[in-house]
């Protein structure tokens, strides 16, 4: 398996049309910082499908930081832009709360 990490979210989209599944594998981190007095909560969101160009399969990722007020529903309101955006890519995809375990087999000869 081959992964490729998009820095850019445009980037990412742009790789959609090779996936080999509907589904859009997302799952929120909270960024844990040091020392932090305010009421600010930073979490990333990382976002992966699967593709396979000829026999290799490719997972194509990348990540984005929220930035919320303790509180706020600002995390779903995140996933619902995201997936609206893209059902304006394509109407058969899906966002799922999850992720694609990398499994890597190593032979030696």
């Amino acid at each position: 398996m081959i992964v490729i990490f998009c820095d850019n979210i445009d980037d990412f989209i742009v790789f959609l049309e090779k996936r080999i599944m509907s589904e859009i594998f997302y799952e929120i981190k909270e960024i844990k910082h040091s020392v932090n007095l305010s009421d600010v909560i930073n979490s990333e969101i990382v976002l992966h499908f699967l593709a396979k160009i000829s026999n290799t399969l490719i997972l194509y990722e990348t990540k984005q930081e929220i930035t919320q007020s303790s509180g706020s529903n600002s995390r779903e309101e995140v996933i619902q832009s995201l997936q609206n955006i893209f059902i304006q890519v394509d109407p058969s995809l899906k966002l799922v709360k999850g992720k694609i375990r990398e499994i890597f087999l190593s032979y030696s000869s």
